[in-house]
């Protein structure tokens, strides 16, 4: 196994180390889960330059590596939602968006085409994880709205520009 894989690997076992921690009683359980979550972003951030810098990509890098992303963050957003700092419908929007590219992506593969991130992908990538990182924090409302807009707007305009670039893709054969 590549180095690039192995830091994927590192990010799948971190997942949940990070949710136990969520659900632990100790003090400052919250600060040592965002040091988990800050740590396994950063594992993705060096496996993805690791693997395009050296030609290390694989079958199991383009697989495994967006599934860890997706439920590293989908488990930091649905337990924002358990302890109230997130409504529950706009979780949904990104667990939907985040079903529909994958989707997408699976079909495109059926026709021989890779369908690579977009640029509005990888600015709702970033902008979702300072988000959630921040709201491990103690935040005022007003911040946690704002979190709440970036991460939908961000969400949103992502998941259409990507089915725009790509509906020939969704056209049914006749």
């Amino acid at each position: 196994m590549n180095l690039a894989n192995k830091l994927t690997m590192l990010r799948v076992l971190l997942i949940p180390v990070f949710i136990v921690i969520l659900y632990l009683d100790f003090p400052y359980n919250r600060y040592v889960a965002m040091a988990v979550y800050i740590f396994a972003t950063l594992t993705d951030l060096a496996d993805g330059y690791i693997a395009r810098k050296r030609n290390l990509i694989t079958d199991f890098g383009k697989f495994m590596d967006p599934l860890a992303d997706k439920v590293l963050t989908c488990a930091a957003l649905l337990w924002f939602i358990e302890v109230g700092l997130i409504p529950a419908w706009l979780v949904l929007i990104v667990i939907l968006r985040e079903f529909m590219v994958t989707g997408m992506r699976l079909v495109a593969a059926t026709k021989g085409r890779v369908i690579a991130a977009g640029v509005s992908g990888k600015i709702k990538t970033l902008v979702g994880n300072l988000c959630i990182i921040a709201m491990f924090l103690p935040l005022l409302d007003w911040m946690l709205i704002i979190c709440w807009v970036l991460i939908g707007v961000t969400t949103l305009v992502s998941g259409i520009e990507y089915f725009i670039k790509n509906r020939d893709i969704m056209k049914m054969d006749m």
